[in-house]
């Protein structure tokens, strides 16, 4: 019997949208209107629909935005100049790279271009350095939107045992720190991990970030577990789907997210939140 109810991030998001819009008309009020950069490199399908929901998002919530796409050739030298040029912008307060990049250009030069009092993605390594030791810190907008998630859901972290499938350092790392912050007890697991299910079926809170098609069943899942799926694949018929067996797993689960429209909205609520707050501390210190 179906018992999982479904986490819906749009609705979520959409709520702090309604927030975040009210922090943006204050600040307007104070002659502070926040400012996004989105540099596009190349023509990828995905990435074109991922920048064009940010873009939405910013004139939702009044962000001024200033979308950059540049073609797939772009040289290496050339990117790290027109981000340097953002760094010197007054009017930018967050400076977002769409990845992945073409070959020709090292993500991690490209990132740590950056300033980072504009890295509102979080992944800058004096950012993730802060997130690490407990400092203040622009949160990775995905680790952050999926504590968004359970916390808005009314779900209790402390204590509990949480595990995470991923150990990137765009999903998988920072949101077990994250976690850990609210005091559960966190076990990682990867590509290396053997008996996947053995770890799995010990999780209260179950994050699957791998990026592979229905890597969860319902064989990995404990009954009553919450289960965030942060996964977007294709299924073998084309349908964009998750990391998790929804169907099968939501038998089990007392909460899931589905994909689409768990995980995603938040991100790009996240990356907002990111940009307001860093046209507060820029309005500040000037």
């Amino acid at each position: 019997m179906v018992r999982g109810e479904v986490i819906d991030g749009k609705q979520i998001a959409k709520e702090i949208r309604l927030e975040l819009k009210e922090e943006v008309e204050r600040l307007t009020r104070l002659n502070v209107r926040p400012g996004l950069a989105v540099i596009l490199v190349g023509e990828d399908p995905a990435s074109q629909t991922y920048v064009r929901g940010k873009v939405r998002a910013c004139e939702e919530v009044g962000i001024y935005s200033e979308f950059i796409q540049l073609p797939a050739e772009t040289s290496e030298k050339d990117l790290l100049a027109r981000i340097d040029r953002l760094n010197r912008d007054a009017a930018i307060h967050g400076i977002l790279v769409q990845l992945p990049l073409p070959k020709q250009i090292s993500p991690d030069r490209v990132i740590a271009a950056i300033d980072p009092e504009k890295d509102v993605d979080g992944f800058h390594p004096i950012q993730a350095g802060r997130l690490l030791t407990g400092l203040d810190a622009y949160l990775p907008c995905t680790p952050h939107g999926i504590l968004q998630l359970l916390k808005r859901t009314g779900i209790s972290l402390e204590g509990k045992h949480a595990v995470v499938v991923g150990r990137s350092n765009i999903v998988g790392k920072p949101v077990s720190l994250l976690l850990q912050r609210e005091n559960a007890t966190v076990t990682m697991c990867h590509s290396r991990t053997k008996d996947l299910s053995y770890h799995t079926r010990q999780a209260d809170i179950l994050i699957a970030a791998v990026g592979r098609y229905h890597i969860i069943g319902a064989e990995h899942v404990k009954e009553g577990a919450v289960v965030i799926d942060v996964g977007m694949n294709r299924s073998p018929e084309g349908k964009l789907a998750g990391d998790v067996d929804f169907e099968a797993v939501r038998t089990l689960a007392s909460h899931i997210t589905p994909v689409p429209g768990g995980v995603g909205p938040m991100t790009i609520a996240m990356l907002l939140h990111n940009t307001i707050r860093s046209a507060e501390r820029m309005a500040a210190s000037t």
